[in-house]
């Protein structure tokens, strides 16, 4: 008999009239049990999304939110931001370790942002949990984490690329009391709006948080009325069994094999200008894949460093990835994986090290593995990808007591797959948001965007070429600071399997002047006088094999849209193009087959 057919609905229930028992392991039940608390919470980021005072909210959509059982395993995320299917699960433990559950009641809300006493990435991306109070028990937990707009630190913005230790990062809250009874404590407000530049964004957003938590409490509390508190608990550990057993599942028909990838980061700022290397080796052995992330170098000096309940949720992706796009995120992923790390590296790092910059090193850890998946499947193949060089402005107008400032998402390029183009303009992997509109920064900030447009030459060429970088060009006007994080890439993305690197990213101050100079990592934050300019120009993905094998109606197509030169079309593709009547390209057949002839012997 199945599954389905020996746990059927029974038409009676002890449960209290009016509810309908349900069998706890029945398939249909879990189904529409796991969809509504995907419901539920689309509906808390709705609500967040919609409730939030900074753009780094309302706009970029910096934040995710869950709901996570008892234990703090995350039940439902409803995917924004991959990295917090790890950070949940941590957070909430180290509430656990400083509120006994028995001392937590209804209304309550506890704060934290310590990335080491806590689990945030770093210490801008403040988590808010609630407890879900059923029958006067905690039931499970309800969280969203989101990233705030300043909370101090050396620079506007917070995050800065001359922090050497979490101290240089902002204010460290660790597991807090903030609500009680529905309402906030005054203390706990008070010491963050002393530690801010933009107070009033940071507590507005905050309360966003709060109310999105309670929200998901009352969904909660009525699925437990709808269909049992028992059912609904059991439901939940059956989603995260359903989700292992399917990993594992997909694992078992892989081929078994240690396999090994690296990805070296090559950026300004890190390593005083060396190449440093994530390395990992994923072993496959029958329906079980472990992580072994020893032979990383050692953690750095400056911001970029992660933690390992983020890199855990990396291969988390990685898996989703390769067994399927539409598999629910949850904490079964964990129970289907191991992974191991060394003290003291970039991705286990010791505290006092500063993680602020730790997205690039995340997504550099993403393509590691793919670099490793790609040795055993065919669908792990892909060239290097470029997650964005990041900036800040800050403005401080006429009579206002604390200053603007204006942070962006930035959006790098998808390398070439091993069977299509890269993605242009495009956040990539684990890192995810969106571009804040030019309408809106225009609206809110001292600033005009003067350019917004794809980098023609900027994908790396290939049988499938790399996804483009974007430049965008900004002119101030009022006095302003420019602060850049991750500042340029040294090596650009690579290509692979004879594919050509994309081109790298580049900042620049009045571009096209006799004050034209590049930003650096080295030169910290720039001052700009009104009417001064800002360029950031993003790095392209790399691309993926060999150039000259992609096909001429490709290449024609790609020059005529602006993607690539017909300087490039002859360089690294092999194709002549000439100008028709019609003032449009068409390749040179004869001139073509000539530059795509075998070279001689």
């Amino acid at each position: 008999m199945s599954e389905e057919t020996a746990a059927r609905p029974t038409a009676t229930t002890d449960e209290g009239p009016g509810r309908t028992a349900f069998g706890p392991a029945d398939a249909i039940t879990v189904e529409v049990i796991r969809q509504s608390l995907i419901g539920v919470v689309q509906e808390m980021q709705n609500s967040l999304f919609c409730t939030g005072y900074s753009t780094i909210i309302r706009e970029s959509k910096d934040a995710s939110c869950a709901i996570a059982d008892l234990a703090g395993r995350v039940v439902a995320q409803y995917t924004v931001l991959p990295l917090h299917l790890g950070a949940f699960p941590e957070t909430i433990e180290n509430i656990l370790r400083a509120y006994p559950v028995e001392e937590m009641r209804d209304g309550d809300a506890f704060l934290v942002n310590h990335p080491y006493y806590g689990g945030s990435p770093h210490a801008t991306d403040m988590a808010v949990v609630a407890p879900v109070v059923v029958d006067g028990e905690v039931f499970g937990f309800s969280g969203s984490i989101a990233h705030k707009s300043d909370i101090g630190g050396l620079v506007p913005g917070t995050n800065s690329s001359q922090a050497r230790e979490i101290y240089h990062e902002g204010l460290m809250v660790p597991p807090v009391r903030y609500h009680r009874g529905f309402a906030p404590s005054p203390e706990v407000e008070t010491l963050l709006r002393a530690n801010s530049r933009t107070p009033h964004l940071v507590l507005g957003d905050l309360r966003g948080q709060v109310g999105a938590t309670h929200l998901a409490a009352d969904r909660v509390r009525a699925l437990c009325a709808k269909y049992g508190k028992d059912t609904l608990h059991t439901a939940s550990g059956r989603l995260l069994d359903l989700t292992e057993q399917r990993i594992r599942a997909a694992v078992a028909e892989w081929p078994d094999g240690r396999y090994t990838g690296t990805r070296l980061l090559h950026s300004e700022g890190m390593a005083d200008g060396r190449p440093v290397a994530i390395r990992v080796a994923v072993t496959i052995g029958g329906d079980r894949v472990a992580f072994d992330f020893t032979g990383s170098d050692d953690q750095m000096t400056g911001p970029y460093n992660i933690r390992p309940p983020l890199v855990r949720a990396v291969c988390s992706y990685a898996l989703k990835c390769l067994v399927d796009p539409e598999m629910p995120s949850n904490s079964g992923f964990f129970q289907a994986i191991t992974a191991s790390f060394r003290p003291g590296s970039l991705l286990d790092p010791l505290p006092p090290a500063p993680v602020n910059t730790y997205m690039p090193v995340a997504v550099a850890t993403a393509e590691a593995l793919f670099d490793a998946f790609g040795k055993a499947l065919t669908a792990g193949r892909i060239a290097e990808s470029s997650s964005g060089t990041n900036g800040t402005f800050s403005y401080r107008l006429p009579g206002a007591s604390s200053p603007k400032v204006q942070y962006e998402l930035p959006a790098g390029a998808m390398g070439a797959r091993w069977n299509k183009d890269g993605v242009s303009a495009s956040k990539v992997h684990v890192a995810n948001g969106s571009l804040t509109p030019i309408e809106v920064l225009e609206t809110e900030f001292p600033v005009r965007v003067e350019r917004f447009e794809l980098v023609t030459d900027s994908g790396g060429p290939g049988r499938h070429r790399g996804g483009l970088g974007y430049l965008r060009e900004y002119r101030v006007l009022a006095p302003a600071r420019f602060t850049t994080r991750n500042g340029r890439e040294l090596t650009p993305p690579a290509g692979k399997d004879g594919g050509l690197p994309g081109r790298p990213s580049v900042l620049t101050v009045n571009p096209g002047t006799d004050r034209e100079a590049a930003i650096t990592v080295e030169s910290g934050s720039v001052t700009l006088a009104p009417g001064d300019v800002v360029r950031v120009c993003q790095a392209g993905g790399g691309g993926y094999g060999d150039p000259r094998t992609r096909p001429v109606e490709q290449v024609v197509a790609d020059v005529r849209e602006g993607y690539v030169s017909p300087e490039s079309a002859r360089t690294h593709y092999g194709v002549a193009l000439v100008r028709t009547s019609a003032d449009t390209w068409e390749a040179d057949p004869r001139q073509t087959a000539r530059l795509r002839a075998p070279a001689a012997d």
